[in-house]
């Protein structure tokens, strides 16, 4: 299985305009640019869409894992925070940390703390990113 999404770029970086579309067409021509990326301007920018990514896969992973212990989250919340740093003349994305909220009828902190971390490691997103990928996880009774 593959999946693609495409973007355009015109013009310079600072004055230019680029826009994002996805193959499932949840992102059609969604406009960013320099604006967007670095002063919070409005439009998108690659490291919310990796930040969304993150936050996605790793929710379900750990559905998935919670599932094959026979846990049935009732919600999961995950809100990923991607980093972009200047570093050596050019720009890293260093870090994504993961802010996970979850009820879970019948789960205890240990055993959350423990298929959550599980979760974070198996994620293919967390696989992709060569990034320091860290994570808070709150249980909700």
């Amino acid at each position: 299985m593959k999946r693609h999404a495409s973007a355009v770029w015109s013009g310079g970086i600072k004055d230019g305009k680029g826009s994002i579309s996805t193959e499932t067409g949840v992102l059609r021509e969604s406009p960013y640019g320099f604006s967007s990326r670095f002063e919070n301007g409005p439009g998108t920018n690659p490291e919310e869409l990796i930040a969304a990514a993150h936050a996605g896969c790793f929710s379900m992973a750990l559905s998935l894992m919670l599932g094959q212990e026979n846990l049935v989250p009732e919600r999961i919340e995950t809100r990923a925070e991607v980093a972009i740093e200047q570093k050596d003349g050019g720009f890293v994305i260093p870090t994504s940390h993961l802010d996970v909220v979850a009820k879970i009828p019948g789960a205890d902190q240990a055993t959350f703390e423990r298929i959550a971390r599980q979760a974070k490691e198996g994620c293919p997103v967390s696989k992709l990113l060569d990034a320091d990928i860290t994570m808070t996880a709150k249980l909700e009774s």
